[in-house]
């Protein structure tokens, strides 16, 4: 039976709809919050795991098969290029590191959390004419969503404000109670610095490879370091200071982790769910399959597949990206031996809004399921169009990264015990993971040792590079990558990533209707793409060859360089390494916010998709332009600047008629933000405001013709379940859900 035969019975209950990510997450559980009734939903499971909790399995987690989802895409479209890649699997493509998890790929990321530089907000600011993207104003979303643990939290002042403004004035007492570095002390991300001693446990190496880095700077600067940027008493990247002068430097590197474990959105999720069960219904194993739009092209809510393993990137859907037209093998519940039962497509509609969470590749490929981007794309599909947008999918954007993998003259002793692996069933946990029970050691640790940010052209207004060091060797993702990662253990690599890329050439394409199929991801990467002047490119050619130069003066305890090896001379030889052999991870701007009357704008300053009513964005693929060097600080604070969007546009239009309750309530500490954010805003035209359906107990396809509903999914079963009678249990509760999703309802999870 498929969907064109059978409706799609729609469950109601609820605000807000969220298909869920690391933006997604923190984002409903902001709306929770505030008193609204949000449902999220997410296509992995909720397992949790040792590599998941422990912050030094983080590449574990990349490869682990209850969480992973592997993309393989292209990095160019030229075959003999693509060809020249040591990580390519055949037939398929570079491995791409993606997870099917709660808070998305925040479950597996290296927990680096580096706020971005102040021009990157100013620049959307300028782009978009939005001054509530100013950097000052961004900065209290960092503050508001921290809980700085490396940093004393300024005293609070006394009540009367003459002596509290004299007690800040004091020079050394002032400094008690004055916040310059602009931490944030009360979010609910924490966040702490590792310890270099920690990882090295060897005080001579450690000093030769710091010294060595500091050295090279300074050359590279041509005077002294400053105190500011030596790693020396100030080493905080996250400190105010630091934004406001661009500095370049050597710094520790602060992570997000809670007593030595891995702390991200899923614990936002959790946290707000056990206080408010009822508000925040989470759903797993419910993959999206298009954004459910009314007969005026509004959205009204989601239908998704109720089937865990569904996505063709989940290892364990037992097939491949796709397409699949024909069955899959093995046999299902409810299937024929050799024929799995086909995956049930449930409806849930929002009363307020859709907010699409789910990354820079499923949200384009989401908006195109619907009807929503490029029309000749949709076509190409037979997808019905309902709203051009010719930038879905465009302007994909990446960091470049490259390893430069040396081997010292020792083992570094702090590692030679320890497997850096989860231990296996009837075995005896290794020294660091007894230590990591008890909150200490080795395994608290990401394993970077320091970071240094560097410009790659004097004249530049920031630094585009960020370089950091462990004892790992790392040359990039490739299917096994995490048991190479620490086979040695006298390993050590500096990795270079370069931010503020040029190459906006990248794209997302459909590979089929199904949405159980992967996109189709070519990067198109340097010259082929946007950067014609290759810019890029001889910026890494610059970092490869200032690691070089570190490692030189390092001195006799490197003992050679492995990756790229000393076949590798001279700077074309370089150049070509990179070409062949760069990497990213950090996936963005496949949905781009821009003005109004921008061709290439998906979405304008307040997250709202252009020409949809009631749906909105919110993860990496809006941003114009990739801000900062790692993609999580700046997905969460977009998450909490939305909060304040959707909770102010709730407060000045009211409930809608029929919605789960009448809730205005704001979150507590959006307050300090307000004055600023509503100065700024632009009042959007009236086409673009957000809109409310008339109620919420009946499906507003009904009577939309079959073309235009969209229903039918290949290989799919509709099923559902009449609204409930007034006086029944409130909809959508863990207990009570109609319709419910045969999954578990918990925290829900995608990809970033």
């Amino acid at each position: 039976m498929t969907a064109e035969a059978e409706a799609v019975a729609a469950q109601t209950g609820f605000d807000y709809v969220v298909v869920a990510g690391a933006g997604g997450g923190p984002l409903a559980a902001n709306l929770a919050a505030a008193g609204m009734r949000v449902l999220l939903l997410g296509a992995g499971g909720a397992e949790e795991s040792d590599n998941y909790l422990v912050p030094a399995f983080h590449a574990d987690a990349s490869e682990d098969p209850v969480q992973r989802w592997d993309y393989f895409v292209r990095h160019y479209a030229d075959e003999a290029r693509h060809q020249r890649d040591s990580k390519l699997v055949p037939v398929r493509g570079i491995l791409y590191p993606r997870a099917g998890a709660v808070g998305g790929c925040t479950a597996h990321h290296a927990l680096i959390t580096v706020y971005p530089y102040n021009r990157d907000w100013d620049r959307i600011a300028e782009e978009t004419g939005d001054d509530s993207w100013r950097s000052p104003a961004m900065r209290q979303y960092f503050e508001r969503l921290e809980r700085c643990m490396y940093r004393p939290r300024p005293k609070k002042p006394p009540g009367n404000r003459l002596l509290a403004a004299l007690l800040r004035r004091l020079p050394l007492l002032g400094g008690q109670y004055r916040n310059g570095s602009r931490h944030g002390f009360g979010g609910w991300l924490p966040t702490a610095l590792a310890d270099p001693r920690l990882i090295v446990q060897d005080k001579q190496l450690l000093k030769v490879i710091a010294s060595a880095a500091e050295e090279e700077l300074a050359g590279f600067l041509g005077r002294p370091l400053s105190p500011l940027e030596g790693l020396g008493s100030f080493v905080d990247p996250n400190d105010w200071r630091v934004q406001t002068e661009s500095l370049q430097g050597l710094w520790q590197i602060s992570v997000s982790t809670a007593n030595g474990r891995r702390s991200a959105a899923r614990e936002r999720v959790e946290a707000v769910h056990a206080s408010h069960p009822d508000r925040l219904v989470l759903r797993t194993n419910a993959r999206a399959a298009r954004v459910v739009l009314d007969g005026s092209g509004a959205a009204v809510g989601v239908d998704y597949l109720d089937q865990p393993h569904a996505y063709r990137a989940d290892p364990q859907s037992g097939l491949g990206p796709g397409p699949h037209p024909g069955p899959g093998p093995g046999p299902g519940p409810g299937g024929e031996p050799g024929r799995p039962a086909p995956p049930v497509l449930r409806r849930v509609l929002a009363s307020r809004e859709v907010i699409l969470a789910a990354g820079a590749f499923n949200t384009p490929q989401l908006l195109m399921l619907s009807g929503i981007g490029p029309p000749a794309e949709l076509r190409r599909h037979g997808i019905p169009l309902r709203v051009g947008l010719e930038g879905v999918g465009a302007n994909l954007q990446d960091r470049y990264e490259v390893g430069v993998v040396s081997r010292m003259d020792r083992e570094f002793p702090v590692i030679k015990d320890c497997s850096f692996h989860a231990p296996g069933p009837g075995t005896e946990p290794d020294r660091c993971y007894r230590a990591w029970r008890r909150g200490e050691g080795l395994y608290t640790t990401n394993l970077a040792v320091l970071g240094i940010t560097r410009k790659s052209r004097p004249e530049l207004d920031a630094p585009d590079l960020f370089i950091f060091g462990g004892p790992f060797d790392f040359r990039g993702y490739y299917p096994g990558y995490s048991h190479d990662l620490t086979r040695h253990r006298d390993r050590f690599t500096w990795a270079v990533l370069k931010s503020r890329t040029h190459n906006t050439g990248g794209r997302v394409l459909l590979r089929s209707g199904d949405p159980r199929d992967t996109p189709l991801v070519n990067f198109h990467y340097f010259t082929e793409g946007t950067d014609q002047d290759g810019l890029d490119l001889e910026a890494m050619a610059d970092a490869v060859e200032f690691v070089r130069g570190m490692n030189r003066r390092a001195g006799s305890v490197i003992l050679g360089e492995l990756w790229p090896g000393e076949e590798v001379r001279d700077r074309d030889d370089v150049r070509r390494f990179v070409q062949d052999e760069a990497w990213g991870h950090h996936a963005s701007c496949t949905c781009r916010m821009g003005p109004a009357g921008d061709p290439s704008a998906v979405v304008d300053s307040r997250f709202r998709v252009r020409g949809v009513d009631r749906l909105r964005i919110v993860d990496a693929s809006v941003f114009p332009r990739i801000p900062g060097f790692f993609i999580a600080t700046p997905i969460y604070m977009i998450s909490e600047k939305t909060s304040d969007e959707i909770l102010g546009d709730g407060a000045r239009t009211g409930p809608a008629a029929g919605s789960a309750a009448p809730r205005t309530r704001r979150l507590s500490r959006t307050r300090r933000a307000r004055h600023t954010h509503r100065s700024a805003r632009q009042t959007p035209p009236r086409s673009s405001r957000t809109t409310h359906t008339p109620r919420t107990d009946q499906d507003p396809t009904q009577g939309v013709p079959l073309w235009a509903r969209n229903d039918a999914i290949p290989g799919s079963q509709a099923r559902g379940t009449a609204p409930p009678s007034p006086g029944a249990s409130t909809p959508g509760s863990p207990s009570t859900s109609t319709g419910a999703s045969a999954g578990t309802d918990w925290p829900s999870s995608r990809v970033c």
